[in-house]
Formats: C-alpha cells, sequence, structure tokens
C-alpha cells in the first residue's frame, strides 16, 4: 500500500518535508501509519479524519509527534484533514456494529458449514460496499459456499482473506510477557525467521509456553542478541561434558553465558562455581594445558 502520496502546492512546487510527524491506525490497515498532523495538537487514543489511498476516514492517534529526522523533501507524509467530530464518530460506531453483527453471521455459518479454518477480525468498506474477512487456517480451505451464504445474507460484496498468525497477532494488537506492546504492531517492519536454534544457543528452557509470543509462534526478540550470545557462548564447555579444572575434574552441570560463569561437580562430589577466564587454560587441546605442578585458581562456591 502506498501510504506517503506526492503532495504539490497550488503554484507546482513540492511542500517542505514537516517538523514533525504522528503514527495513526485506521481500518484495513495492520500497523501505525506517519502522517502530517500539521498545526494540530493530537493526543494519543484520539480519532481523527485522515486522507488515505482510498479516500478519507477514521482513524485513532497511536504514537505522540515524532520527528522527522529524515526530512526528505521527495517523500511527503498523507495529511489529517481534522479531528474527527460527532458525525465522524457516528459512523465509526455503526461501522464497528456492523462488523461485529457479521462476524457473529460468519461464525455461526462456519460452525454449520464445519469448515477447519478460524475468523479473527471482520473490516467493512463503506465506500465500496463490501466485507472482507480475515482468517487464519492450517492449509487450503473451501470457503465457496461459505462466500455464497455470506452473500445472499449480507447483500454485498464478500472477500475472504488468509492470513498468518504473525499478520493477525500484528493486526490485533496486544502486549507481549515482557509487558510491552507487541514489536510486530509497533516497529517491526517484517518478519525474520526464528528458529529453536535461536533459544538454545542463548540457553533458554525450551518450554513452549516461554518462548513462544501471542501468536504461538516463537517470539521474534530472540533474534535480537542472538549474534552476541552465539559469540559468547564459542569457548564457553557444553553442559554435560568433563572437564579438568585446578581443583581436579568435574562435570559441567551449567553455563552462564552473559555471567561468563560455569557451574561444575567435581569428582569429589563438591560443586563450584568458576569464571570462565579460570577455565580456559584447560579448554585448550592437551598439548597445551598446564602441568600438574602450575598454579591451581581458587574455586568459588556456586
Amino acid at each position: 500500500m502506498n501510504t506517503c502520496a506526492e503532495i504539490k502546492t497550488p503554484e507546482g512546487k513540492k511542500p517542505q518535508a514537516p517538523r514533525f510527524v504522528i503514527g495513526i491506525r485506521y481500518k484495513g490497515t495492520d500497523r501505525s501509519i506517519l502522517f502530517d498532523a500539521g498545526s494540530f495538537s493530537l493526543r494519543v487514543g484520539g480519532y481523527v479524519v485522515v486522507q488515505t489511498p482510498k479516500g478519507n476516514k477514521v482513524g485513532v492517534v497511536a504514537s505522540n509527534r515524532l520527528p522527522n529526522f529524515h526530512k526528505d523533501e521527495n517523500k511527503q507524509f498523507p495529511k489529517v484533514i481534522r479531528p474527527a467530530n460527532e458525525r465522524d464518530l457516528q459512523a465509526y460506531d455503526e461501522a464497528e456494529k456492523r462488523e461485529r453483527k457479521e462476524k457473529v453471521i460468519c461464525l455461526d455459518i462456519i460452525k454449520k458449514l464445519k469448515l477447519n479454518m478460524k475468523l479473527s477480525r471482520v473490516v467493512y468498506f463503506s465506500e465500496a460496499n463490501k466485507s472482507v474477512f480475515y482468517f487464519t487456517a492450517e492449509g487450503r480451505v473451501d470457503f465457496r459456499q461459505l462466500v455464497r451464504e455470506l452473500a445472499a445474507t449480507l447483500k454485498h460484496r464478500i472477500e475472504m482473506r488468509q492470513a498468518g498468525v504473525r499478520d493477525e497477532a500484528r493486526a490485533i494488537t496486544g502486549n507481549g510477557i515482557c509487558g510491552e506492546a507487541l514489536c510486530c504492531s509497533t516497529f517491526l517492519t517484517s518478519f525474520s525467521p526464528v528458529t529453536i536454534r535461536m533459544a538454545k544457543d542463548q540457553g533458554l528452557a525450551l518450554n513452549p509456553t516461554k518462548i513462544s509470543g501471542v501468536c504461538g509462534r516463537l517470539m521474534c526478540c530472540l533474534q535480537y542478541e542472538h549474534g552476541l550470545y552465539k559469540e559468547l557462548v564459542k569457548e564457553m564447555p557444553k553442559v554435560g561434558s568433563r572437564i579438568d579444572t585446578g581443583d581436579g575434574p568435574g562435570k559441567v552441570l551449567q553455563i552462564n553465558i552473559l555471567q561468563q560463569t560455569v557451574n561444575m561437580r567435581l569428582d569429589d562430589e563438591s560443586v563450584a562455581s568458576y569464571p570462565l577466564d579460570d577455565l580456559r587454560q584447560y579448554l585448550k587441546p592437551k598439548e597445551s594445558q598446564p602441568t600438574a605442578a602450575a598454579k591451581k585458581p581458587g574455586k568459588h562456591p556456586a
């Protein structure tokens, strides 16, 4: 979707880039879009009328004013036309009521037809007199009969769109287990592959409830520091391996990647924690390891 239009002044000159932009979310989009608020003083959560490629729409202010660091005069932002008035809000509420009603109707038909699909949301486009039904499913779904029955009941155009669970989480929005707004619905512009290897490299418990996001897939944030963890874990021994220490051989019980420490159970059944720096010489190939006469580093209580 082209969210930035080439807007020219009456004299044929391009206007100057705005000093500030503001994030606004409106129906039919799955994330906030930056707009030029002009001289309007707007608050987060307030309703405004904005210009879009499909005409004027009511949107919700999703962010405070942001400095337009790019100052690229070739990229003009769409405009906030005005704060929404009572008439705008009434039409907005009526559209929402219509969408809720259509969702209930669609769910009943899905249940009747026993379709293996999950309806997530409905968006009604008054200017096109059509409703778009977004759903998720594991595979392909034959929804032809569903469309026929919806069209016969609602008396307008029907469009079905299958979306990925991550796309739907981004569109519906919410908060992650960290308490912050979902990354996908705020600043992520695209999805990158996230693998279970990333969780393993970071020493995380492979518990699906701990490493999965609200969408049910692996959390996007696992990729943010993966490169650093890979670098830090390179020299650390593997859990379960046996290595020598200044206090004798033992078995690695646990490693703390960020603190760079190793917890071990020695052959004398004592448990100790060693900084990685104290073990480096024992992790080298056998021929380069110190002799028994070398000075032993002291062990630290685990």
